[in-house]
């Protein structure tokens, strides 16, 4: 069979269409190639692997046009998915349990924190003589947003010291210099939040930490197993309709969580955008160390963390409490799976 002139030429023409733009045609084969993230809190420490997959391209990597909203808390992100907004809510795996409880279902597909690094804190300003929970009762607890996971985890304090959420006031505060005025002014009397805020706040001697999330033993502790915390959760009607688009984000963020893992602390810091920093960066390293172990490894979802996140939202939430919740539709390893086996190693 001879080939043409012509067609050689076409044939050369797709072959370099394909060498040079790869990601164009990898695109091709996804279902959606642009994708809305919600997050609530980006700069934090829960959202890094996030912002890594953002910062060194790795979502572009595998085809994806991400766009990512940044919102005050993991609530309000997940607000904006649940509205149409967005397509995916970069946040706490939970919430895939309160929205079953509605009626609602959605799916964690990778994980970002195998800890939920949410530290709860007592003012030393306004609270300079705690002693125990039962001085909290009447007072004002600093949260990202009402209804977000640190919410949760000042309210599982609570319940633990026979105490209820109704027993404080919640203030939404944001995870960014919001928060930290908010204890210097006095506005609010215990904060519950994440890195740089808490570590800046510990740093500067103006917090009493008493719930630590950020270390593997202290949450398996405190919640009596491993509590999968920030993830990658969305709709299973978006799911099952973009089976590849789901994939491809998968895959960059597993590889951004074994890339953290590689880089340290120090290559964290040199990664993420300056404004992270808020000009102090030995401060924000110094916060990535605190939270360093609870960074997924590998994106993998234990077995063990759903029964343990249910646990504990039973423990405060009687709506949660008196559900009947299928877990095994809250989550799945499937694709971050398939993500391990793309990326069994990753440099840095």
């Amino acid at each position: 069979m001879s080939i043409s002139r012509r067609q050689l030429l076409q044939f050369a023409g797709t072959a370099s269409l394909l060498s040079a733009a790869p990601s164009l045609v990898l695109a091709q084969k996804l279902e959606k190639a642009s994708v809305h993230i919600a997050v609530g809190g980006k700069v934090g420490t829960y959202y890094q692997a996030l912002t890594i997959a953002e910062q060194l391209g790795f979502f572009k990597d595998e085809g994806l046009d991400i766009k990512i909203s940044d919102f005050a808390g993991g609530s309000k992100s997940l607000q904006a998915v649940v509205g149409g907004s967005a397509d995916v809510v970069s946040g706490a795996y939970e919430h895939t349990i309160n929205l079953q409880s509605k009626g609602q279902f959605f799916r964690c597909i990778v994980l970002q924190g195998r800890c939920p690094m949410i530290t709860l804190g007592v003012s030393k300003k306004t609270l300079p003589n705690f002693k125990t929970a039962a001085d909290l009762r009447g007072k004002k607890i600093g949260v990202t947003a009402p209804g977000s996971s640190t919410s949760m985890i000042a309210s599982f304090y609570l319940s633990k010291h026979g105490l209820k959420p109704t027993d404080v006031s919640f203030i939404g505060v944001g995870t960014g210099a919001g928060a930290i005025s908010a204890i210097r002014e006095g506005q609010i009397d215990a904060l519950a939040n994440i890195d740089p805020v808490i570590t800046t706040l510990e740093e500067a001697n103006e917090i009493l930490t008493i719930v630590d999330t950020r270390r593997l033993k202290d949450t398996q502790d405190i919640f009596g197993g491993n509590m999968p915390a920030g993830s990658l959760y969305l709709p299973q009607a978006y799911i099952d309709a973009n089976p590849r688009t789901v994939q491809a984000l998968a895959n960059a963020i597993v590889r951004a969580d074994k890339w953290i893992m590689k880089a340290g602390p120090a290559g964290v810091t040199k990664a993420v955008p300056a404004s992270y920093l808020q000009g102090k960066p030995e401060i924000y390293t110094k916060a990535v160390e605190k939270c360093f172990e609870a960074i997924s490894p590998d994106g993998m979802i234990p077995e063990d963390g759903p029964p343990t996140a249910l646990r504990a939202l039973a423990a405060y939430n009687v709506d949660i409490r008196n559900a009947k919740i299928d877990l095994a539709k809250t989550w799945t390893n499937d694709f971050t799976r398939r993500a391990n086996e793309k990326y069994p190693e990753v440099k840095v």
